[in-house]
């Protein structure tokens, strides 16, 4: 099943079930891959629609952050909840030890050997993560690594 079609189904079982966080979350996952149907001209692929809800993760993580340093913590859960409703359609992360080690290939086949080379290895580790990593995460490891 299409992953578009996956968010649909889910939505309907959800309307059914009567679980609001998991309606509106997914009602706006939706609008946000139509929205991006539209502007391309086309269907997604599923890759695409990752894409699609890896930004509203995005979205979602920054809002916490936001919420929080504004004192609102009811409005930061609510956010946790829904990015957590959007990871279920996103493949895991990569493991800190996975990552790490990745970060290490990176630095030596890009040959990078100081800071300067950071933009370079972290372009080189996302590339391979496949949307698995979080580019924060990635910049801080590659800095550590090259640090030391």
């Amino acid at each position: 099943m299409a992953l578009a079609d996956r968010l649909a189904e889910d939505l309907r079982q959800a309307l059914k079930n009567r679980d609001e966080v998991r309606v509106s979350t997914l009602r706006l996952a939706r609008a946000a891959v139509h929205n991006a149907e539209i502007e391309r001209g086309r269907p997604l692929s599923d890759a695409e629609v990752q894409e699609v809800l890896r930004r509203e993760v995005k979205r979602r993580r920054e809002a916490i952050e936001a919420y929080r340093r504004g004192g609102r913590e009811e409005a930061a859960r609510r956010e946790e909840l829904e990015m957590a409703v959007l990871m279920e359609y996103l493949p895991q992360p990569l493991s800190d030890e996975e990552l790490r080690a990745l970060v290490r290939r990176g630095v030596q086949e890009t040959g990078a050997s100081s800071s300067r080379d950071a933009g370079r290895v972290v372009g080189w580790v996302m590339a391979r993560a496949q949307g698995r990593a979080d580019g924060r995460r990635v910049a801080e490891l590659v800095h550590e690594v090259l640090g030391a």
